[in-house]
């Protein structure tokens, strides 16, 4: 590498530090000799970690730290020896202790302990009073320091490690340390620099870093660019990236979805996300008993949701108690409209497939109709469940629809997405026959992974909802699952987590 040409691109930090630089030096040193600010010493260091000239090694140590009460004791005396002075004359009650007691009331009678324990006073009884009086080796102590008061003065004349400790009297350290907000162990980081081979010759040549930073007035006038030269611009440095604005990814991968279907030539469903169990679930000729409307799958709402008119109330009724005219025998079993009323979020978009069937009118088919909504779900949370997640649901209401024409909707839908291995697997849905599931394979955790149900909706569900019985194709597809193998996610959990480096990086959708 050109020296020369290197040596011209530093900065003016940079080119201040380096004459003091050498292996193993910290940042506090270079500061007290190049009389920089540490912050400018940091700046200078990572331009110079860039260049490759240094390298900066972090290491821990841990520091025996005074906390405030031991800071505060350091200038007013320990309590036992604000009490060993006030008790040297003669002996004194509790009273009179307090009424001489100079400092804090609250520590007194900790004092007195510590005084009791060590044997530096005894407790007497005169008459009906009971007083404290200093022994032989409490009188010891009124002229000379306690061991207390020997090891908080060696802790704070200097910082200590942890290292130290076993130079000090160990029982003596671990009293003072079990004193309140005392003595508390700090991780100090020391950051020292490693000079690069590169570094060290550069800082073997004799170059001339006496350099003109920026062209001004007094630089063209008294003509200094004739004997010096220019600090060179360095235009392959890394610098702060720039971040614009921009929609979530996981929006602008909805928008592409929604893109999908309506080139499909599909109209999209909106709806509200908080539904009557009527829609949600009897509309769909999910029973009543069905462990799907329990608690533990479910998230429910207060209040009592509104249905809809009294003969689509007693239709919906009649299919769940015997079938009805549908051809089936229903779930023999005596509903409840009360139960129906019960307000769910909703745990699925096919809540607004039965709403959108109910108000069509026959001179509206054949239709096609898509929503890419959130549902809510009592889930077990893992890296493929959430309790909240995006579902895309589809119909196609179609006295000519059958099933091939699903599998090459959902088919055609997924390889969009960009999927290669796709397959359908035979399930079961209350409200969909023949029902499938709709699997892709997940090249990083090598395994097959559901993303969703289909199905043709069953007579129970059409027939009273509609009035006839007509093919109705039905998907409800999980959204987030679809997009985590294109953003290189394996946790469905980072999806919402706005993470800042993640929101920042994260590559367009551009399928």
């Amino acid at each position: 590498m050109d020296l020369e040409k290197l040596a011209h691109s530093l900065h003016t930090l940079e080119r201040k530090i380096l004459p003091f630089l050498h292996d193993n030096i910290t940042i506090t040193e270079i500061s007290a000799k190049s009389k920089l600010k540490e912050d400018e010493i940091v700046h200078a260091l990572k331009w110079m970690q860039n260049k490759k000239l240094v390298e900066v090694k972090t290491s821990s140590t841990q520091i025996i730290a005074l906390d405030k009460n031991a800071l505060y004791y350091s200038k007013h005396s320990l309590p036992e020896r604000n009490l060993i002075n006030i008790l040297k004359e003669k002996a004194l009650t509790l009273d009179q202790i307090k009424h001489k007691y100079k400092y804090g009331k609250e520590d007194i009678n900790p004092g007195i302990g510590i005084l009791k324990q060590k044997n530096l006073i005894t407790i007497q009884k005169e008459g009906k009073e009971i007083k404290f009086k200093l022994t032989n080796n409490g009188i010891d102590y009124i002229n000379q320091l306690l061991p207390e008061e020997i090891l908080l003065k060696k802790l704070g004349e200097r910082l200590h490690t942890t290292e130290d400790i076993q130079t000090f009297d160990k029982s003596l350290f671990e009293g003072l340390r079990k004193r309140k907000e005392f003595i508390k162990l700090e991780e100090q980081k020391t950051k020292r620099i490693i000079l690069t081979d590169l570094c060290k010759q550069l800082l073997s040549q004799k170059l001339d870093l006496d350099l003109i930073e920026a062209i001004t007035p007094d630089v063209i006038k008294n003509k200094d660019w004739k004997e010096k030269a220019f600090r060179r611009y360095d235009v392959e440095t890394s610098v702060p990236g720039i971040f614009g604005g921009r929609k979530h990814f996981v929006n602008e991968a909805i928008s592409y979805i929604r893109r999908i279907w309506l080139d499909f030539g599909f109209k999209e469903m909106h709806g509200n996300l908080i539904q009557p169990s009527f829609w949600n679930f009897d509309a769909l000729f999910t029973p009543q008993d069905h462990p799907a409307r329990e608690l533990q799958d479910t998230l429910f709402v207060e209040g009592q949701g509104k249905l809809p008119s009294k003969e689509l109330v007693n239709k919906i009724k009649k299919v769940h108690e015997n079938g009805s005219n549908t051809g089936s025998i229903g779930w023999n079993y005596k509903w409840n409209e009360n139960k129906s009323r019960e307000l769910v979020l909703r745990t699925h978009t096919t809540v607004l497939s039965a709403l959108t069937i109910a108000s069509l009118r026959k001179s509206q088919l054949p239709c096609k109709y898509f929503s890419v909504g959130k549902c809510f779900r009592n889930e077990t949370l893992d890296w493929k469940h959430g309790f909240e997640f995006t579902q895309v649901e589809g119909i196609v209401v179609d006295e000519n629809a059958n099933f091939r024409q699903l599998l090459g909707y959902l088919k055609k839908y997924y390889s969009k997405l960009g999927f290669e291995d796709i397959r359908f697997r035979p399930h079961y849905f209350p409200y969909t026959e023949a029902s499938l599931e709709v699997e892709v394979y997940n090249k990083e955790r090598k395994e097959w992974v559901e993303l969703g149900g289909a199905g043709i909706f069953r007579p129970e569900v059409v027939k009273p909802l509609l009035g006839k019985e007509v093919p109705v194709l039905a998907w409800g597809q999980g959204m987030e699952r679809s997009i985590m193998d294109y953003y290189k996610i394996n946790d469905f959990r980072e999806l919402y987590k706005n993470d800042i480096k993640l929101l920042r990086e994260v590559k367009l959708w551009l399928k």
